[in-house]
């Protein structure tokens, strides 16, 4: 079930980045199963935005902080990054 939406906004949410993906990707597959009531979808559309939210601030901090600790930070701009398997 959807977690209760009493916490209003993502800077409100105390969880970690990884608790956040995990729960926003339950609320995807919840979601995806269409097995929620209409109310609950709503919460849970709700609840996913915010945790969406707290993610993308939580990866623009880090990306500020990793350009401010980089030897060249002015001038080297981040990479995406590649997996090499």
């Amino acid at each position: 079930m959807i977690k209760d939406l009493t916490e209003t906004s993502a800077e409100s949410l105390e969880l970690t980045f990884e608790a956040a993906v995990t729960e926003l990707e339950s609320i995807v597959r919840q979601m995806e199963s269409n097995q929620l009531p209409l109310q609950d979808t709503l919460a849970a559309f709700k609840r996913g935005t915010m945790l969406l939210h707290h993610c993308q601030k939580t990866l623009a901090d880090v990306e500020q902080q990793v350009r401010i600790l980089s030897d060249d930070g002015k001038s080297q701009s981040l990479q995406a990054y590649q997996d090499h398997d």
